[in-house]
C-alpha cells in the first residue's frame, strides 16, 4: 500500500513541477486553476468523504459475515451511493458559479469568469471520486488494499500527458509570452481542466476489474428498509456534519481568505496565493499520505473488528502500535522538510527561484504541524471504529471554531493594513500547523475517556521523544551540508534549476536519511523494526 501511495504521490508531485511549468505558481492564473480544480475535492470530502472512509468498511466487514457474503446489503449499499452521488455532481456543476463566487474574494470579473470556465469542466470529478472511495472501500474491506492506493498514478498519469500535450501546443508561462487571466481562451481550458477531469475517470474504472474479481455479483439493488443501514445512517448523519462543519470553514473561511492573496497580485510579483497554499499543503502532508493513510487503512479494519466483539484492549493496542509505528516516518518527515523546504519550493514552483523561496517559506510553516496531523488522524480512527461519529463532531466544532477566529483575524489584520497581502498565505499556513497541534490536545482525554484510560501514552511519548531527537541529528547535518551546496542563498547551487534542485533533494535527504536511522539503532528505538520488517520480509522472499 506504501508502494503504491509513493509512486502515486511521486507522480502527482511530476503534475504539480509540470503546471508550475506551464504556469508560474505565482501567477493569478495558477491560483484560478487550483481553486476550480480543488473545488471537487472539497465538496466531494466536505460531503460525502467521511461516510465512505468512516461508515462502508465496518458495514461491509458485517455484512460479509451473512450467508451471500455481503452480496445483497453491498449491491443496495452501492446503489444508493451512485443516485446520491449522480445528484450532487449535478447540483454542485449546475451552481458552479454561485459557489466560485462564495469561495472567492476581491477577483476581477474576467478573472471569475476564467474560474467559472475552470470549474464547470472540473466539477465532474466529484462523482468519479466518490465511485473511486465506494469501490476502494469495498476492496479494502475485503482485505484487498493494493488496488486503491495504486490507482490514482493512472489519475496522474493521464493529467501529467494533459500538461505535457498543453505546454508543446499552448506554450509555457514566460516572461516574454505570458499566460494570464486576460489572454486565455477556450481550447486552453478544455485542454488543461478537461486532461484533469479525464484522470480522476480513470482512476475510478481501474477498481472495476479487482471488484468483479471478489465475485459479489454487484448490480442496482433499489429498497433500503430493514437491511441494517439505520445504524449506519446515524453514523453518517454525524460525519457529514462533521466533515460540513471541518471543510465548511475551510471552503467559505479559509478559501476567500486565501483568494485575497491573488485578486491583490499584479502582473510580475511573487505573492504566495491558494495554488501556493495547496501545493506547499501537499508537500507536508507527503508522509502521512504514504505511511500514516496506509497503516491507518490496516488498522482501522483491525479496530473495527475488535470493536465488533468488545475487545477494548486490541483497540488499545492497535492505536498504540499505530502511533508509534507511524512516528518513524512522520517526524523525520518534518524535520526533512524544514531542512529542504526551499529546494524543494523551488522544485514545485517549476524551477522559477523567486516562486520557489515563496513556496519553501510556506512549507516551513506547515512542516511543524505534521506529525500531529497524522495523530489525530489515528486517534479519530478510534472512534469511528466503535460507529462512534458523534465524538469527531464535537471534535470538530471546536476546531472549526480555531479555524474561523483565524481566517477572520487574517481578514481583519489585512484590511486594517497591519498585514500585508504577501504574508497573507504565511499567516494561513501558521494557522494549519496550530489547528494539527489543537486537535490532538483536544482528542487525547476523549481517547483515554472511550479506551477506559491510558493507552500506552508512556511509550508512545518515548518513542516520539527519541524519534525526535535522532531526527534534530540528522536535521543538523542536513542543514550543514546544505549551506555548503549554497542552499541558503538564492544564487547557490540548489537555485539554479529544477535539475539542481532535485539533486540537493535527493543527496541531502539521502545523507539525514541514514543520519536518522543510525541515531535510532543507538537509541534502541524498536518501532524502527516494525516499520522496516514487513518490507525487509518481502526483499527476502523475493
Amino acid at each position: 500500500m506504501a508502494a503504491g501511495t509513493l509512486v502515486s504521490r511521486v507522480l502527482g508531485f511530476l503534475k504539480i513541477i509540470a503546471l508550475g511549468y506551464a504556469l508560474s505558481a505565482t501567477s493569478a492564473l495558477y491560483d484560478t486553476f487550483s481553486a476550480a480544480n480543488n473545488l471537487p475535492n472539497l465538496v466531494y470530502v466536505m460531503l460525502a468523504a467521511g461516510v465512505f472512509n468512516a461508515v462502508l468498511v465496518p458495514q461491509i466487514i458485517r455484512a460479509s459475515k451473512q450467508p451471500d457474503g455481503g452480496a445483497d446489503f453491498t449491491s443496495r449499499l452501492v446503489t444508493l451511493i451512485v443516485l446520491i452521488l449522480a445528484a450532487l455532481t449535478v447540483l454542485v456543476t449546475v451552481g458552479a458559479g454561485v459557489l466560485m463566487r462564495l469561495t472567492t474574494q476581491g477577483w476581477s470579473a474576467e478573472q471569475l469568469n476564467v474560474g467559472i470556465a475552470f470549474a464547470l469542466w472540473c466539477l465532474p470529478q466529484i462523482f468519479f471520486y466518490g465511485l473511486y472511495a465506494t469501490l476502494g472501500q469495498i476492496l479494502n474491506a475485503h482485505g484487498r488494499f493494493g488496488w486503491y492506493m495504486w490507482a490514482p498514478a493512472i489519475n496522474n498519469v493521464v493529467a501529467i500527458a494533459g500538461l505535457v500535450v498543453f505546454v508543446l501546443t499552448m506554450g509555457r508561462s514566460s516572461e516574454a509570452t505570458p499566460h494570464t487571466v486576460a489572454t486565455w481562451t477556450t481550447a486552453q481550458t478544455v485542454l488543461l481542466a478537461g486532461s484533469s477531469t479525464l484522470g480522476v475517470v480513470c482512476q475510478a474504472l481501474l477498481l472495476v476489474p479487482p471488484i468483479r474479481a471478489l465475485r459479489l455479483r454487484l448490480r442496482p439493488r433499489f429498497g433500503w428498509r430493514g437491511i441494517g443501514l439505520g445504524a449506519a445512517g446515524r453514523v453518517a448523519g454525524w460525519t457529514i456534519l462533521t466533515m460540513i462543519v471541518s471543510n465548511g470553514v475551510f471552503l467559505f473561511a479559509t478559501y476567500p481568505t486565501a483568494s485575497i492573496a491573488s485578486g491583490a497580485k499584479r502582473p510580475g510579483e511573487n505573492i504566495a496565493g491558494q495554488g501556493v497554499l495547496d501545493t506547499a499543503s501537499m508537500i507536508y502532508t507527503l508522509p502521512h499520505a504514504i505511511v500514516a493513510l496506509s497503516i491507518a487503512t490496516v488498522l482501522f479494519n483491525r479496530m473495527s473488528a475488535a470493536s465488533a466483539t468488545g475487545d477494548v484492549g486490541a483497540v488499545r493496542t492497535a492505536l498504540s502500535r499505530g502511533l508509534r509505528t507511524t512516528a518513524v516516518a512522520t517526524v523525520f518527515g518534518a524535520g526533512a522538510l524544514l531542512v529542504l523546504a526551499g529546494p524543494l519550493g523551488m522544485l514545485f514552483a517549476g524551477g522559477r527561484a523567486a516562486d520557489g523561496a515563496v513556496m519553501g517559506q510556506t512549507v516551513v510553516l506547515l512542516a511543524v504541524g505534521a506529525p500531529f496531523f497524522s495523530i489525530g488522524y489515528l486517534m479519530n480512527r478510534v472512534f469511528y471504529a466503535e460507529e462512534d461519529a458523534r465524538t469527531p463532531f464535537l471534535i470538530q466544532c471546536g476546531l472549526a471554531v480555531w479555524g474561523i477566529l483565524a481566517a477572520g483575524a487574517i481578514q481583519l489584520a489585512y484590511h486594517a493594513g497591519v498585514l500585508p497581502a504577501n504574508r497573507l498565505i504565511f499567516a494561513l499556513a501558521l494557522s494549519y500547523t496550530v489547528q494539527n497541534i489543537l486537535a490532538v490536545v483536544i482528542t487525547h482525554p476523549l481517547i483515554k475517556r472511550r479506551l477506559g484510560g491510558d493507552y500506552d501514552g508512556a511509550r508512545i511519548l518515548d518513542s516520539h521523544l527519541k524519534m525526535t531527537l535522532a531526527t534534530f541529528g540528522s536535521a543538523i547535518v542536513g542543514g550543514l551540508l546544505l549551506y555548503l551546496v549554497g542552499g541558503f542563498d538564492v544564487g547557490g547551487f540548489p537555485w539554479h534549476s529544477l535539475i539542481t534542485a532535485a539533486l540537493t533533494i535527493a543527496g541531502t535527504g539521502l545523507v539525514m536519511l541514514v543520519v536518522y536511522l543510525v541515531l535510532l539503532r543507538a537509541l534502541r528505538v524498536r518501532e524502527l523494526g516494525s516499520f522496516l520488517d514487513p518490507l525487509l520480509g518481502r526483499l527476502r522472499r523475493r
